[in-house]
């Protein structure tokens, strides 16, 4: 079994969604000086690679750390989205037998190419209503994205949060990368958020695991 991540690290360079504040991290103690190392690390919930919470959205609806951690690890496929300007119900049902099976719907953009540019942040393909409807009736754990966002970044109503995470159980991975490694079939996938009180989002190590 190979582990293959589909994490981008967290650095003071890194795009961060038009409005938040980059990521610091401070050196506070080092080998030299004290014996030992320690970073005072500071950045926003939904920076970098991180999982969505419908408390993101919803008042008093679930936040990660209500959630069991095995909801974070399940059978996955990778949608091939490239080329297209939006993500259909349609796309989805062209999967086949494996859309049912799947806990877990991977979204490849192709935008990962784009990380670090102005154009990461636009043009982006996203679901449509119906496709989004589907996917949170259907009771997949969770959906992701090698995008910075599941809604364009001009739009501030994020409808398709919104169909996505009102059944309060599904989640939102954002900023995937490596998606083109992975191919088609089910495979397993973990995204393990950070583990704080209330949390409305967090950072998370993806990986997939392939056989």
């Amino acid at each position: 079994m190979r582990a293959l991540d589909l994490t981008y690290p967290i650095n003071a360079a890194m795009p961060v969604f038009p409005g938040t504040e980059p990521p610091t991290l401070r050196p506070t103690n080092t080998i030299e000086k004290d014996g030992f190392a320690e970073t005072l690390l500071s950045f926003y919930s939904h920076t970098g690679t991180h999982m969505d919470a419908p408390a993101h959205i919803f008042k008093g609806a679930p936040t990660l750390d209500t959630f069991p951690a095995g909801h974070f690890i399940g059978t996955a496929l990778v949608l091939n989205c490239t080329g297209v300007s939006e993500i259909s119900l349609d796309m989805l049902h062209r999967t086949g037998p494996a859309l049912e099976s799947a806990q877990f719907l991977l979204f490849f953009t192709g935008w990962a190419k784009k990380w670090g540019t102005p154009a990461y942040f636009e043009g982006f393909p996203c679901l449509t209503t119906a496709a989004a409807d589907y996917i949170a009736a259907s009771g997949k754990k969770g959906v992701g994205f090698d995008a910075i966002s599941a809604d364009p970044v001009t739009d501030g109503n994020l409808p398709i949060h919104r169909r996505l995470l009102a059944s309060g159980q599904t989640v939102i991975v954002e900023n995937l990368t490596n998606l083109d490694q992975i191919g088609p079939g089910l495979f397993t996938f973990c995204a393990l958020p950070l583990k704080f009180a209330q949390a409305d989002g967090a950072p998370v190590r993806a990986v997939a695991l392939l056989d």
